[in-house]
């Protein structure tokens, strides 16, 4: 079937042709036949109940510094005039977010929105994976200076790092004896309201973070990210570099304890964080690794998407 899209993101004008996977998720769909528009949150509106986008027709390419053709702007009805609308905009994972995916529940039974934006909301990245007890490192979510403490004295070396921050933004390894632990601590209770996360340091981490993909609740395959020497993050965006890598026996039973929830709550493209054998993120919002892996490995995890997508269309028709 020829299905219309309409991809909720940060501007397409920006993107980086050979990473991004929204720019990769659009080329799949206009590879078979979709249309596809593009448009921003802020250009998303709600007259009397009824969800309206001031979008453009887009068309990718995989041109350096144009990654894409636009026709005019139009007002698209997101019940009448769409199939499918992705959420795909980047955290920060903040009121304007929460407020966007709100927005878009309003579509719930009339157009398709991936992922589910009731369960982007109700998802947090570094909460939700509290749901799955022994698949995390030892985590303490406080504000508490006298918990934290208590929480160093335990582990010796940890990581602090924001509980709704991305892309390795914001996120410090704090050495046992740590002279800058103080100003680092009045930093994360001064600039937010939120509790913050610490936990126990991960040593497997200088061998890599691995992003395992994951389309409706099935492992698909991963890359592992290597942090740069002397840094404790290994997120593409701050230096660290793409591997190839396979999938152990640990990540194949990580995916089957979370595969079902995510399914279930209609987050269908999903990527994982797992740092030796833990669990360190599930990553709902707008997952990166796609393109990555489709060079590693050829698995195209955006075929793989509208694969799911058209499922689910068939299923409710």
């Amino acid at each position: 079937m020829s299905l219309r899209i309409a991809i909720q993101m940060d501007p397409m004008e920006t993107v980086d042709i050979n990473a991004d996977t929204t720019f990769a998720m659009a080329e799949a769909a206009e590879s078979r036949g979709y249309q596809v528009w593009t448009y921003h949150p802020n250009d998303l509106s709600c007259l009397d109940g009824r969800l309206y986008a001031k979008a453009r027709r887009t068309k990718v390419q995989r041109v350096p510094g144009t990654p894409a053709l636009f026709e005019d702007y139009e007002r698209l009805d997101l019940e009448d005039d769409v199939d499918v609308v992705l959420m795909r905009q980047d955290p920060p994972f903040d009121m304007a977010y929460i407020t966007a995916a709100h927005l878009l529940e309003l579509l719930k039974g009339k157009t398709l929105v991936l992922n589910d934006p009731e369960w982007v909301r109700s998802s947090p990245e570094k909460l939700f994976p509290l749901l799955f007890p022994g698949l995390l490192p030892e985590t303490l979510i406080t504000r508490n200076p006298d918990e934290i403490a208590a929480f160093r004295e335990k582990h010796g070396d940890v990581i602090m790092k924001p509980l709704y921050g991305n892309g390795g933004a914001g996120v410090f390894k704090v050495n046992a004896k740590d002279s800058n632990y103080g100003s680092l601590l009045e930093m994360f209770t001064e600039r937010n309201r939120e509790p913050f996360i610490v936990q126990a340091f991960l040593k497997d981490v200088s061998k890599g973070d691995k992003r395992v993909i994951l389309i409706d609740g099935e492992p698909a395959g991963a890359i592992n990210r290597v942090p740069k020497e002397g840094e404790a993050r290994s997120n593409l965006h701050v230096g660290g570099t793409a591997h190839p890598v396979d999938l152990t026996e640990t990540d194949l039973e990580i995916c089957r304890r979370i595969g079902p929830a995510l399914k279930e709550r209609g987050l269908v493209l999903v990527g994982i964080d797992v740092i030796g054998d833990k669990l360190t993120e599930i990553n709902v919002t707008s997952p990166t690794g796609v393109q990555e892996m489709k060079r590693f490995t050829g698995i195209d995890a955006a075929q793989l998407f509208w694969d799911a997508v058209d499922r689910r269309l068939q299923s409710t028709r």
